[in-house]
């Protein structure tokens, strides 16, 4: 009797292990199925895990939240150190980065104008105050705010095993008073948490010396910094090997973020932002000038620096971020569109074109130049004012291209700083000396 009663039992555990296999081998089947549906490989995965289908991607819309960054040092009442806007849509794999300046005018009264019209003097009161002058500024309707502490962009670097990344000039700088010492050599490095933290913090050296003109000097070249290492940390960050680490990214983005964002939102994102390559981010800067305020009309001795913005250009730059799709671009000969018929011999060429007149008319201008000669325009952004322009050959240019672009912005200086790691062969800002005639 015990012999039978084992041989029953036996059986029925072949019968269960039987059906538990076959479901194994069902949900496989399903699972491997729904990934594909999905998209396939990790993203189509992890698709398939947080119960998306093929319809759900193309229901997303682009994802859009103001980035403030503050330093803990400066105590709990500090105004925000950098403003940004970012953006992620999933369905066309396009990312965005706008810098805020952080001296911009928000008052309503230049003649009156004190450092508490500038927008980063909104943080201490409200971060509400902060979205809503963004979103006045752009019209972009932001819905979400992240407040980032320093110690998040020290810990993540951390953990991520740090960050690969072209310092773009010494950087010597100190400061008792915050405790802060920057000490960081020109070149491609890896960066750990603590030199990252140098490298954001940095604006210029103790001699007062900043980043040179043609990369964009003081809090532009800052902002640009800021910018380009986020990409860093972004295509670092999103390497398969740091997938493991999600738990650890999460847990220090929990201790150092304040936030509206709801993680039940934000996570539909996630499968389809492993696919994201930094080659489809586009950054820029809000266009406008430095000025100071109140204008010496106003009879007062107290005057103030001010990032003042350009409403009209603001909405040209807003196109070109958010809406690229519906910029027309086309060459008309008699109503007609005409072929490029201009040689190619300089399509290889990359440039970079920075607008230091405070006119984007004058920048389109300098582009659709370059374009006629056959040059690859990369690049276009804005930077501080001056006066001449000038032409930085990053790499080996000719002197036969020097001299062309040269004359194409009418005798412009011309000077070497050769950076073989950069992604331009040179770099190119418009002076004020540049005339459009």
């Amino acid at each position: 009797m015990k012999k039978q009663q084992k041989k029953k039992e036996r059986k029925l555990g072949r019968k269960i292990l039987l059906v538990i296999l076959l479901l194994a081998v069902a949900y496989g089947i399903w699972f491997a199925y729904r990934t594909k549906k999905n998209g396939g490989g990790v993203s189509g995965m992890l698709a398939t895990v947080v119960g998306h289908d093929e319809n759900t991607k193309k229901n997303l819309p682009e994802f859009k939240v103001l980035l403030l960054g503050v330093s803990t040092d400066l105590g709990d009442n500090a105004p925000t150190d950098t403003i940004m806007v970012a953006s992620y849509n999933p369905n066309t794999q396009r990312a965005t980065l706008l810098s805020i300046p952080r001296d911009t005018y928000i008052g309503s009264n230049k003649n009156r104008a004190t450092p508490s019209d500038k927008i980063n003097s909104l943080y201490s009161t409200s971060v509400d105050k902060i979205l809503k002058a963004v979103n006045d500024l752009t019209n972009l309707d932001i819905q979400y705010y992240a407040v980032v502490k320093t110690e998040a962009f020290i810990e993540l670097v951390d953990a991520i095993g740090g960050v690969t990344f072209n310092v773009p000039m010494n950087m010597n700088y100190k400061d008792p008073t915050q405790n802060l010492v920057i000490d960081l050599k020109a070149g491609e490095q890896m960066l750990d948490g603590d030199k990252a933290e140098q490298l954001l913090r940095f604006r210029h050296n103790t001699d007062g010396t900043s980043y040179p003109v043609e990369y964009g000097d003081n809090d532009t070249g800052r902002m640009r910094t800021q910018r380009e290492f986020i990409m860093a940390v972004m295509q670092q960050t999103l390497k398969p090997e740091n997938i493991f680490k999600i738990g650890q990214i999460l847990d220090i983005a929990g201790r150092n973020l304040e936030t509206n964002l709801d993680f039940n939102y934000l996570k539909d994102y996630i499968p389809y932002a492993v696919e994201f390559s930094t080659e489809n981010m586009v950054t820029d800067v809000l266009p406008g000038v430095n000025d100071q305020l109140p204008p010496k009309s106003a009879g007062t001795s107290n005057r103030y620096w001010f990032f003042i913005p350009d409403e009209t250009q603001i909405d040209k730059t807003i196109q070109k971020l958010y809406h690229p799709e519906t910029i027309v671009e086309e060459t008309e000969n008699d109503g007609n569109t005409t072929e490029d018929t201009t040689s190619t011999g300089n399509s290889k060429i990359k440039l970079e074109v920075l607008n230091g007149t405070g006119d984007d008319n004058k920048l389109e201008s300098v582009v659709n130049l370059l374009k006629e000669k056959g040059y690859n325009v990369t690049k276009t952004g804005n930077t501080s004012e001056i006066s001449k322009s000038v032409v930085t050959n990053k790499k080996d240019l000719s002197d036969e291209n020097l001299n062309e672009l040269k004359d194409i912005l009418g005798n412009a200086s011309v000077g070497n700083n050769k950076n073989y790691s950069s992604k331009v062969d040179a770099t190119i800002i418009i002076g004020k000396d540049f005339n459009q005639n």
